[in-house]
């Protein structure tokens, strides 16, 4: 079996409340933030706005409209007290598998070392 292909979204949740944590910004914002910022980011702007409306509905973040700026209005998202608490359980939803990650790794580098020798 070949890695699983197609899991990106599984922390997106996570990378836009830590990005709307800094800084209040418009959902084209938060996908260049996430692809500048993340080394493997490669998910579509689309993924981040769905999540983003997922995120409204569930009183994670809120928006206003910014209409005082040149050009199209731009929709701006702030984290709410709900979208803190929330990002405090994907730390801790993180903090564990980064654990069991790092057992995977350290596992299986001592494997190749033993299959070397």
């Amino acid at each position: 079996m070949s890695v699983v292909k197609g899991r990106n979204y599984r922390h997106l949740t996570a990378f836009i409340l830590l990005v709307l944590a800094q800084k209040e910004m418009h959902g084209g914002a938060i996908h260049s933030t996430l692809c500048e910022t993340l080394p493997n980011f490669n998910t579509d702007t689309g993924a981040v706005y769905r999540c983003l409306q997922e995120l409204e509905s569930d009183k994670a973040v809120e928006s206003v409209w910014n209409t005082s700026e040149p050009g199209p209005a731009k929709k701006i998202y702030n984290i709410t007290p709900l979208g803190w608490e929330e990002l405090d359980k994907w730390e801790e939803d993180i903090r564990h598998r980064l654990g069991n990650l790092q057992y995977f790794l350290t596992t299986y580098k001592n494997l190749k070392k033993d299959k070397k020798t």
